[in-house]
């Protein structure tokens, strides 16, 4: 009877609409199918894996889009607190993220084709390992549950470690890689003890009920030390997803050995993807706390988040300033911009506020932007890398002359990443102090650990890292523009020319269109708090149908 009693409960559940809510994900692992079966059918050519590849990305974009209209509209929504409420979530920030995903993704895919496609001999692998980097980290941010994160954590890396080294003849790729893997394996292992301890303490794998749980020994004030334990831990694997000090130490080692390719999608996504789950995990934490009385109470969480956002982007900033490899360099910027980005996650705002969603908001804005700026600078460092057989900064010298069509893009691309109007880069940066400014205390406890103090610290920290920057970008710039060696002109691919170009045309379009742009990031940052079951079957049918039994 109790199976049957299960069985009932189901029965009225639209299967299809919620298959069709996570339609994106299924796509992904179905091209990844038709990928795998490529050589048997079709053979090993690299073009065709790459075209089945294309035609999945393509697949995958348009369900995400049609997804995006149908949560917009009241959709399956997060945060549930019924534990039968599934474990992944499909709403605004999910879809927002798998379209940038996307996106992204066929730009590292428009790269492949330019520099890979004609010596690439295991393109089928490539291509599987993308994709299901790709398809681990959308799981990231599609769930609050302990168990799911880690499997989507682990989903997301583990292509990754082999990615870096994917050509076993390069040395320092393979170098590289080893360290990544032994990096990430120890910081997985560190996040899968923390989980583990939570689930002991809290007895759910819902983060919700982590939150839950916490606020009320906090307020209480006897919350134990195996608490804070657990939660450090679990932190610490995100905090290596983000690249954020001090687990940060893979990143350089790991951009410089890889393919140039694989550094493109590492600078971006995998940082975009531990970002939006960490935000998503504060808002939790946020709803859990009671408004105003106890919003007091995760002022710590913040200060922490805070604090490891200023020294990541500071730390990235000064440790750039010394790199003569430009994928070395962007490396530490990439650190640096996670940095900023941190800083958005930091802004803690209880959802019954006006204007709860602005450091989600600015976040999206500026993952938007950030994937424009590293594809363009991460993709004229290719083009060049390529020619010349070298990304020192030396090979840049004169490309204003040798290259025009890559040098003009690179200055935008670098000259945004520095947050310089009239380019989106400053738009980005613009939404994180407007969101920072907007953090204040509730209760009358001021003080120099106020929210408002930290808006205020992480304020004067971005402006004065924005400085710091300005050097290193300028450094590049000036072996482009005014220095000439007369080194031979750079070959330069059409693809490549247009690719750059576009990005470089987008971070001047997207600061033009700052508020449509800002509108977009506010529609999918909403509705993210609303307590709507993934499955709406109550769970006590089921007690009440095995009481009946008895």
């Amino acid at each position: 009877m109790y199976l049957l009693a299960q069985a009932n409960a189901w029965a009225d559940i639209p299967v299809g609409e919620h298959l069709f809510y996570f339609s994106p994900l299924i796509a992904l692992v179905c091209t990844m199918l038709a990928i795998v079966a490529c050589p048997i059918i079709l053979g090993r050519g690299a073009r065709t894996a790459a075209v089945v590849a294309s035609l999945g990305v393509v697949a995958t974009f348009v369900l995400a889009l049609r997804v995006a209209g149908a949560v917009g509209d009241g959709g399956v929504s997060g945060l549930s607190t019924w534990i039968g409420g599934g474990i992944l979530i499909a709403d605004n920030l999910s879809v927002c993220f798998q379209i940038i995903l996307m996106l992204f993704v066929a730009g590292v895919m428009w790269l492949w084709w330019l520099g890979s496609a004609e010596q690439e001999r295991n393109a089928p692998e490539f291509f599987i390992l993308l994709l299901g980097s790709a398809l681990g980290m959308a799981l990231m941010v599609s769930t609050v549950n302990l168990l799911m994160i880690v499997v989507a954590f682990e989903a997301a890396s583990l292509p990754s470690y082999a990615f870096v080294g994917f050509d076993k003849r390069d040395r320092l790729g393979a170098e590289a890689s080893l360290k990544y893997m032994v990096f990430g394996a120890i910081c997985a292992a560190i996040m899968l003890y923390g989980a583990s301890l939570l689930y002991g303490l809290v007895g759910s794998l819902s983060v919700v009920d982590v939150a839950n749980y916490t606020v009320r020994h906090l307020a209480g004030g006897q919350a134990p030390i195996l608490l804070w334990i657990a939660l450090i831990c679990f932190l610490s694997g995100i905090a290596f997803k983000i690249s954020a000090v001090p687990f940060h130490f893979w990143c350089p080692d790991a951009f410089e050995g890889a393919k140039i390719e694989v550094t493109t999608w590492l600078s971006v996504v995998s940082k975009a993807a531990g970002l939006l789950l960490l935000a998503r995990l504060a808002t939790v934490f946020c709803t859990a706390v009671d408004y105003p009385v106890e919003m007091t109470l995760v002022r710590p969480l913040a200060w922490t988040i805070g604090i490891m956002a200023a020294i990541t982007c500071t730390f990235g900033n000064f440790s750039a300033y010394k790199q003569q490899s430009v994928k070395r360099l962007l490396a530490y910027s990439s650190i640096a911009h996670a940095g900023y980005m941190l800083m958005a996650v930091a802004v803690f705002i209880h959802p019954s506020v006006e204007g709860h969603e602005a450091g989600l908001t600015a976040l999206l804005v500026y993952v938007i932007i950030y994937m424009f700026m590293n594809l363009g600078a991460f993709g004229v460092t290719a083009l060049v890398a390529w020619d010349t057989g070298s990304d020192k900064i030396e090979s840049f010298t004169g490309l204003g002359r040798r290259a025009p069509w890559l040098a003009v893009p690179m200055i935008i691309c670098l000259m945004s990443l520095v947050g310089i109007p009239p380019l989106a880069g400053f738009i980005g940066k613009w939404w994180i102090l407007v969101a920072l400014g907007s953090l204040h205390d509730t209760v009358g406890v001021q003080g120099w650990f106020s929210l408002s103090t930290l808006g205020w610290f992480l304020i004067i920290v971005a402006v004065l890292n924005t400085l710091f920057s300005l050097y290193y970008y300028l450094r590049v710039v000036v072996e482009m523009a005014l220095k000439d060696e007369g080194q031979p002109r750079v070959r330069v691919p059409l693809g490549g020319a247009v690719l750059v170009n576009l990005c470089a045309l987008a971070l001047l379009g997207l600061f033009v269109l700052a508020n449509p742009l800002k509108s977009t990031a506010d529609r999918f940052s909403r509705d993210i708090f609303q307590a709507t079951a993934t499955l709406p079957a109550e769970p006590d049918s089921i007690a009440s149908a095995t009481d009946e039994t008895d």
